[in-house]
């Protein structure tokens, strides 16, 4: 089982954490109050307005020495077309065949510098209900550069105190 020592509180963690967002960062936009009117919000999905459209789906970064990945559950805006496509398939066992989709990261994060607008994405659907998995395009951006090279166990200690801790 993998396991890694916690900068923050000296302790030994063990298996794989993960993080997610609960929703994209456009929903945030709306003020509180408009929510409800204006946003449809599940687990997988979201729609603001009727015209923007977001997939939730997994960037998958490998940690070296792992077997498993460290996972940021993430947001992506697809556009009106690839959405639809995605929802038709969404209840098919088998839908890996369709897409990639392209979108735009909509997710933050506390331990890589702004993302919002600037992350091209490649959505990836899985069969058997398994979340997309999200690939970023190759820049220079640290979470692209970790997703195409990997992150030891002190990153992933690093990264886990930010959230855990902060």
């Amino acid at each position: 089982m993998f396991r890694f020592e916690c900068k923050a509180c000296g302790q030994w963690h063990e298996g794989m954490p993960a993080f997610d967002a609960e929703a994209p960062l456009f929903y945030y936009l709306i003020p509180e109050p408009e929510r409800a009117a204006r946003c449809e919000l599940s687990s997988d999905v979201c729609v603001v307005d009727g015209k923007y459209f977001f997939v939730r789906g997994c960037i998958e970064i490998p940690v070296h020495g792992a077997d498993e990945p460290f996972v940021w559950g993430v947001w992506v805006s697809l556009s009106e077309a690839s959405f639809g496509q995605y929802l038709d398939s969404y209840d098919e066992p088998r839908r890996a065949h369709l897409g990639p989709f392209f979108g735009w990261l909509s997710a933050s994060f506390k331990v890589y510098p702004e993302t919002e607008g600037s992350l091209k994405t490649h959505v990836h659907l899985r069969d058997d209900g398994v979340r997309p998995y999200i690939e970023l395009e190759a820049t220079d951006h640290p979470l692209a550069l970790e997703q195409r090279q990997g992150i030891d166990a002190a990153r992933l200690a690093q990264i886990y105190a930010a959230y855990m801790h902060a």
